[in-house]
C-alpha cells in the first residue's frame, strides 16, 4: 500500500508571549503527537516541543530552504519586529546574527502554505500597541490594512495568502483543524473568510452558543462583574460581532470567556488590543450601543430591545443582576393531553 509523504511543518516564535503554544498543548487528545501523525502530520521543528536545538535546528532551516527538505507548512506565533528603523535587529535568529524578518521571508518564498498563529502574527496583535517601538507587524496585515512584513501580494507556493488563525490566544482545535485540512488537500481559496482566516471558526459568532442568550434576548443586562444578565449593553462584550465559535467548540472542553464572566473583546479581529475604549465598558450614543449585533440596522436593534424589556419575565431581570440563580424557572405542565 502506497502512503502519503508526511506534510511538513515548521514552527517560528516571533514578537509575542507565546500563549499559542501553551493554547495548543492543550488541544483536545490524550496524545497531542499521535494526533498530527494520524492526520500524516510531522512536526519539524517546533520551539518548545522538539528536542533539537543550536546548529540542529538551523540544519533543518538550511535544508528547507536549499529544497532537500520540503517545507508544506510555515506557521508564524507572535508579530514581526521590524525594529530599529526597519533593521529588524531588535529579534535576531540565535546563532545566526540575521533578523528573523529576513528568515521569515525566505522561508515563506518556499513553504507550501504560511499560517499565522494567533492575532499577534496575523495582524501585530497586542505586541503593536501604542507607539509600536518594536515596529511590529503581522505577517501579511498590519492592524486591518494589508501589507505586513511579507506584502499584500505575497502567495505561498500552493497559492494562498497567509492564514490567519487569529486569537489572542487561538484555540488550539482552529490550528490543528486548519493543519489537518491541509495536509489533506482539502483546504482552498474558498474556505477564507474576507480577512484569511479559516472559516471553519470565522464563520461562526462568539454569540451563538453563549450560556447568558436568555438574557441577551429580553436585554436583560449585567451591571456589575459578577452578575449573570447579558455582558453587551454595559459590560463591553462584542460577542454579537466577534467572528469565532468560542461559545460552541469549548475551551480544555468547559469554558470559554463568556462562562467565565469575561467579556468577549473580539480578539481574533484587527486592533482589538486598542478599541478606543474601556474592555469593560459598552460606547453609547443616546443610550444605544455603537457596537450593534452583526448585521442588525439599528433601528430594529432599538425596536426590539424596547419590546424585549417589556417582556421581559421577573424571574430574568432578578437573576441578571445576581451572581448566582435567585428564582428558578417555574415548573409547568407541557404536554398537551
Amino acid at each position: 500500500m502506497q502512503t502519503r509523504d508526511a506534510f511538513n511543518v515548521v514552527w517560528l516564535q516571533s514578537g509575542g508571549c507565546g500563549g499559542c503554544s501553551m493554547s495548543l498543548l492543550c488541544a483536545d487528545t490524550a496524545d497531542f503527537n499521535a494526533l498530527l501523525e494520524d492526520a500524516g502530520i510531522r512536526l519539524v521543528w517546533h520551539p518548545s516541543l522538539s528536542l533539537e536545538s543550536g546548529d540542529e535546528v538551523l540544519d533543518v532551516l538550511q535544508r528547507c530552504l536549499d529544497g532537500t527538505l520540503r517545507l508544506d507548512a510555515l506557521c508564524i506565533e507572535g508579530s514581526l519586529l521590524r525594529g530599529p528603523n526597519g533593521t529588524g535587529r531588535f529579534h535576531l535568529l540565535a546563532g545566526t546574527g540575521q533578523p528573523m524578518t529576513d528568515w521569515v521571508r525566505r522561508l515563506a518564498a518556499v513553504a507550501g502554505h504560511v499560517v499565522a498563529i494567533g492575532s499577534c502574527a496575523a495582524w501585530g496583535g497586542i505586541t503593536a500597541s501604542g507607539d509600536n517601538p518594536t515596529e511590529a507587524c503581522g505577517l501579511q496585515w498590519e492592524d486591518d490594512r494589508p501589507g505586513g512584513l511579507l506584502g499584500a501580494a505575497f502567495r505561498a507556493r500552493g497559492g494562498l495568502p497567509v492564514i490567519n488563525v487569529a486569537g489572542c490566544p487561538t484555540h488550539p482545535g482552529w490550528v490543528t483543524d486548519t493543519l489537518m485540512a491541509l495536509a489533506a488537500g482539502l483546504f482552498g481559496a474558498g474556505d477564507l473568510d474576507p480577512l484569511n482566516r479559516p472559516r471553519s471558526y470565522a464563520d461562526q459568532l462568539v454569540h451563538h452558543g453563549c450560556t447568558r442568550n436568555e438574557y441577551y434576548e429580553f436585554k436583560a443586562s449585567a451591571e456589575k462583574p459578577s452578575d449573570q444578565g447579558c455582558m453587551m449593553e454595559h459590560m463591553g462584550c462584542k460577542g454579537t460581532q466577534a467572528h469565532a465559535d468560542c461559545n460552541t467548540r469549548l475551551w480544555n472542553g468547559e469554558g470559554s470567556c463568556t462562562r467565565g464572566g469575561y467579556a468577549c473583546v473580539s480578539c481574533t479581529e484587527p486592533g482589538f488590543q486598542e478599541p478606543g475604549h474601556a474592555f469593560h465598558a459598552t460606547p453609547k450614543i443616546a443610550g444605544i450601543p455603537i457596537g450593534l449585533p452583526t448585521d442588525m440596522p439599528k433601528a430594529w436593534f432599538v425596536a426590539l430591545a424596547s419590546l424585549s424589556k417589556s417582556a421581559t419575565p421577573k424571574r430574568v431581570k432578578q437573576n441578571a443582576v445576581a451572581d448566582h440563580l435567585v428564582v428558578p424557572p417555574a415548573v409547568r405542565r407541557t404536554r398537551l393531553g
